[in-house]
């Protein structure tokens, strides 16, 4: 889990996390195993999957698109707030990507949940079109790059979720940023700022997490 001290104050934070009903057994057991140091994984925060579902809930998806398996950890949550339908799923570490296949097992949602091997921006360009919604939780210097394989794949209508854009609050204080992440930041503030100006996207950016972007896909996207 990843601290939210420069974009929600921490008992802000800690009371919403009350708020959130007790996830089922083995989704604890997961974040667990994600924050134990043994076993550490990158998995999203609490509130971030509680707007998963809620999200899943009001547009009942029926084809996800997740970039960024991990664990299986945000699939499984997508998958048991969908029921029926599918969700393909897209790693490109070979580690991760086998325990997501073992958690995806011991959850019982092979059924619906496609673990694919693959580099996110390779993955784009071969799969099918149709997606009802994409989760995009990648490389955060490249959600530019995957728009428009992202769109040409998401249906219109369909919503666009990406996750991590507030990059630790960084992108609101480029001065402050560390050397290393500056080019990160300087490209998150690109996304954002095309997601919010373009007109076949309505974006609305929620300070939770990291900084969730939902956008909502009102025409086709053409490319210039």
């Amino acid at each position: 889990m990843y601290a939210m001290e420069k974009i929600v104050p921490s008992y802000i934070e800690e009371y919403l996390r009350e708020l959130i009903p007790q996830r089922d057994e083995f989704l604890s057991l997961l974040e667990a195993e994600a924050a134990d140091t043994a076993t550490y994984a990158p998995i999203i925060e609490p509130e971030v999957a509680n707007l998963l579902s809620v999200l899943i809930k009001i547009h009942r998806p029926k084809r996800i698109l997740e970039l960024g398996t991990a664990i299986g950890y945000s699939a499984i949550v997508m998958a048991k707030a969908m029921g029926d339908g599918e969700i393909v799923t897209v790693e490109r570490y070979d580690r991760m990507y086998e325990r997501a296949i073992c958690n995806i097992r011991r959850a019982g949602l092979s059924r619906v949940i496609k673990p694919v091997l693959d580099e996110a921006e390779n993955a784009l360009t071969w799969l099918d079109g149709g997606f009802d919604m994409i989760f995009l939780d990648s490389a955060k210097g490249q959600y530019l790059e995957f728009l428009p394989e992202c769109m040409r794949l998401l249906k219109v209508g369909g919503i666009l979720v990406s996750d991590d854009v507030l990059y630790k609050g960084e992108v609101t204080d480029e001065v402050g940023t560390e050397k290393r992440k500056v080019t990160i930041v300087k490209r998150l503030r690109e996304y954002l700022k095309f997601i919010s100006d373009c007109d076949f996207l309505r974006t609305s950016v929620l300070p939770i997490g990291n900084g969730v972007a939902i956008s909502y896909k009102e025409k086709d996207y053409e490319k210039n």
